[in-house]
């Protein structure tokens, strides 16, 4: 299974939201320190507020934060709802499938099993277990003091 770049900066996004719980964070900031551009970091606010994993707030001093505790953010949440249109294998696709395999293939079973099960094990994966003591990951995300907000 493949992760989508969205998928991958979303997560990486509630990250860093997560690190600044007390305020709000920029796209510009956010673009900065998770390595992407703000064009493609705008979709992607804008589905992660869509869904409720993040509260935004438009003008000059406007931002993003969690849209909820960091405990109620499971991992395997927000890949299942950016993942959800994109099929594993052609088999999978509503539309596009033309493989000839289909009335007799039983690797679409497995497979179907195996992103149950990876979905399964992400699901006990809460965003406060990927961020709270990880020293590493708040040196990574230190806001410079030349992009603080007063």
């Amino acid at each position: 299974m493949r992760i989508t770049k969205r998928t991958n900066i979303a997560i990486r996004l509630l990250m860093f939201c997560a690190v600044n719980p007390d305020r709000l964070v920029t796209k510009t900031e956010i673009a900065e320190r998770c390595n992407t551009s703000e064009s493609h970091l705008a979709q992607i606010i804008n589905r992660l507020g869509q869904l409720g994993f993040l509260r935004t707030q438009r003008g000059r001093t406007g931002g993003v934060t969690l849209g909820r505790p960091m405990s109620e953010i499971r991992v395997g949440d927000v890949f299942r709802q950016l993942e959800e249109n994109v099929p594993l294998a052609e088999c999978f696709a509503d539309m596009d499938n033309t493989c000839p395999l289909k009335p007799a293939c039983r690797l679409r079973a497995a497979l179907s099993d195996a992103v149950e099960a990876f979905y399964a094990r992400l699901d006990k994966v809460t965003l406060d277990a990927l961020v709270c003591g990880n020293e590493a990951l708040f040196s990574i995300f230190e806001t410079p003091p030349c992009l603080k907000r007063a």
